[in-house]
């Protein structure tokens, strides 16, 4: 496999996953309750768009350190995008089996931006070395 060059964020596996997730939140949050619509289904489905997003932020602040500093940000938006989750769960408005298969997703991202990070991180090192 080859190597590509990446020039934008959309560029980014990371940042591509983050945006095939907003999409399936989106289409599972459409059938929670309508009382729910400015609550839980709006955190859910901002949580989910600010992980895409602070990906996208980092990368255009063209700084190693600030694109660290967005990702941990992204990064906590999937702790609470799946906080958010287990309380639709529990709630009865999301099936166990749908927060499972996110759940995948969600971990897999996860460790996308922590081995990201820990990347980024070695190399900030050792350019002041």
């Amino acid at each position: 496999m080859e190597n590509q060059k990446i020039c934008s964020f959309k560029d980014l596996k990371i940042w591509q996953k983050s945006m095939i997730l907003i999409n399936q939140i989106y289409t599972l949050s459409k059938d929670f309750p309508a009382n729910e619509k400015f609550g839980l289904t709006s955190q859910i489905n901002r949580a989910s768009v600010s992980v895409a997003s602070n990906i996208a932020e980092g990368w255009g602040r063209e700084s190693k350190k600030s694109f660290v500093q967005f990702l941990k940000i992204s990064r906590g938006s999937l702790f609470e995008l799946d906080t958010l989750l287990i309380v639709a769960v529990n709630q009865n408005y999301l099936k166990d089996s749908d927060y499972d298969q996110l759940l995948i997703q969600i971990n897999e991202i996860g460790k996308m931006i922590n081995s990201l990070i820990f990347s980024i991180e070695k190399k900030l090192i050792s350019d002041t070395e």
